[in-house]
């Protein structure tokens, strides 16, 4: 099982490294291509800092929270029996964690690419590994509410 969690986060750390570097290839920075007519593109930027560009120079302090964040998860699921969609969760999860951190050690910087605006609002670029931890994060929440609800329901049965 660990096995398979292994596997599964060098997957997402490698689609994530393989599509920034071949993104990193083809565009320049700052570049921008229209993929889908306002509504998205293609746009390459290095982020310093969090979303939006938030706590720019922040460099050490990300890695170092990223570093800990896998001790975290490492932690919480070191001993527990996970099913196959927690596995590809977590998976997604550390994935996404560690492919952010390779930028950050390896260019000073997050490569972000993916540029979307809704309704005339420019949302913040992001990455593979950025929508990794969100959508990961998303599910597991879900995961944690369901499995309240459950237990909730088993102390009222008793």
């Amino acid at each position: 099982m660990k096995k398979k969690l292994l596997l599964f986060t060098i997957l997402f750390v490698f689609i994530d490294q393989i599509v920034k570097g071949l993104i990193g290839l083809f565009m320049n920075f700052g570049e921008s291509i229209s993929v889908i007519g306002n509504f998205f593109n293609l746009t390459l930027v290095y982020n310093e800092g969090a979303a939006f560009g938030l706590f720019v120079g922040g460099r050490w302090f990300f890695l170092l929270a990223a570093i800990i964040t896998l001790n975290i998860v490492y932690f919480l699921i070191k001993d527990k029996e996970l099913n196959k969609l927690e596995i590809f969760v977590y998976s997604m999860l550390l994935g996404g964690i560690i492919g952010n951190m390779v930028d950050r050690v390896v260019y000073g910087a997050v490569i972000d690419f993916l540029d979307f605006r809704f309704f005339g609002f420019n949302f913040a670029i992001f990455n593979f590994a950025d929508a990794f931890i969100v959508i990961s994060v998303i599910i597991l929440v879900g995961l944690i509410i369901k499995e309240e609800i459950h237990a909730k329901n088993n102390r009222r049965k008793k």
